[in-house]
């Protein structure tokens, strides 16, 4: 068996090839990366001289490329893709290319070679925003500064399932949902075998330093100042990226062609909240927080609710947020070399 990992050396993409390595003990693992902002040999390591395993440097776009990458490969998990909502703002484009183009390339590569699946690794941002509530609260209070006043209970119990129509708001966002309707469309026109998935935001090692908890961790560890959007107040439901990559598993081998299943950690949390363990981790004092300026059209909300997975792949979330954030704090903390190492050009 030949299993493709496009976006291999990013984030989530290499934690993925370590599972795949593992859940997969026959298998040849093939990561293909153009080696950009976010992906970098360093989070391969450990892997790159590992027997099953084998890296391609290079672009999805590139037709000539995907399509030899992909010779006699069974199995393709698909995360290329542009990183970090605040660079789609920034510049759309490159976004359009890698999410439109780029996917495209790999579908036809892939109908072409007669792939066995193919898993489409998408985000929760391409449902839009949602009710908010506050996580601090407890759950019978009501929020009088609560934007758009919305009660506690009835807006927390409101989350984003496998049915809530795409409506993204972000140039981010919106080319994933882009990417995600066209491998849906390769489904229904050329029954090629896909599954897509959507997951909360993630955290854990070797996420790139633009991110939420990196940067934050990363500034608190200088004594720089950390910058919150707005009032800190944005919810975001947390995911430890290795139960991220279990349920991309369990989706491949038993999830239902032409399917979608969301992924979440059922942690909910204010950008505020999340900002603070990470002082409280570091014992830095909370004066370093620095409100700034609010991100144009910033969603207020995210929830996910994971019942389709639970129920069709016998998946759940493992990790206890407050414990694997503190893990996650830790390892930065001891892994200074690998920070320089990702921000060096």
């Amino acid at each position: 068996m030949r299993v493709l990992v496009t976006g291999g050396a990013g984030f989530i993409g290499s934690s993925l090839v370590r599972h795949l390595l593992t859940a997969y003990p026959d298998a040849e693992i093939v990561t293909l990366d153009g080696l950009t902002y976010a992906g970098h040999l360093a989070n391969l390591h450990e892997v790159l001289e590992h027997p099953r395993h084998r890296f391609l440097q290079g672009d999805v776009c590139d037709g000539e490329l995907v399509r030899g990458a992909l010779e006699e490969v069974d199995l393709v998990f698909h995360l290329a893709a542009e990183s970090h909502v605040d660079r789609s703002i920034e510049a759309a484009q490159p976004f359009v290319r890698t999410h439109g183009m780029g996917t495209a390339t790999v579908l036809a590569a892939a109908l072409d070679a007669g792939v066995g699946r193919f898993v489409q690794v998408s985000t929760d941002e391409v449902y839009g925003e949602l009710p908010w509530w506050d996580p601090g609260c407890a759950a019978d209070e009501e929020r009088s500064d609560s934007p758009g006043g919305a009660p506690q209970p009835a807006a927390a119990q409101v989350r984003f399932t496998e049915e809530t129509p795409l409506a993204p708001r972000s140039p981010y966002a919106a080319t994933k949902a882009a990417a995600d309707h066209l491998v849906h469309a390769y489904h229904v026109t050329h029954r090629l075998d896909t599954v897509i998935t959507r997951c909360s935001n993630n955290y854990g090692p070797r996420q790139y330093p633009e991110k939420l908890i990196p940067l934050m961790i990363r500034k608190a560890l200088s004594g720089d100042s950390l910058p919150v959007y707005g009032d800190g107040l944005h919810v975001r439901d947390w995911i430890h990226v290795d139960d991220h990559c279990r349920g991309l598993i369990a989706a491949a081998r038993i999830g239902v062609a032409g399917r979608v299943y969301n992924f979440g950690g059922d942690s909910e949390r204010t950008n505020l909240q999340v900002v603070r363990a990470i002082l409280a981790a570091l014992e830095a004092p909370e004066a370093l927080i620095d409100f700034v300026e609010d991100r144009p059209g910033h969603d207020r909300r995210y929830g996910i609710a994971f019942s389709r997975a639970q129920e069709e792949l016998g998946w759940a979330p493992e990790a206890d947020f407050s414990s694997a954030l503190a893990e996650t704090v830790a390892w930065y903390r001891s892994h200074p070399h690998w920070v320089d190492s990702v921000l060096t050009p």
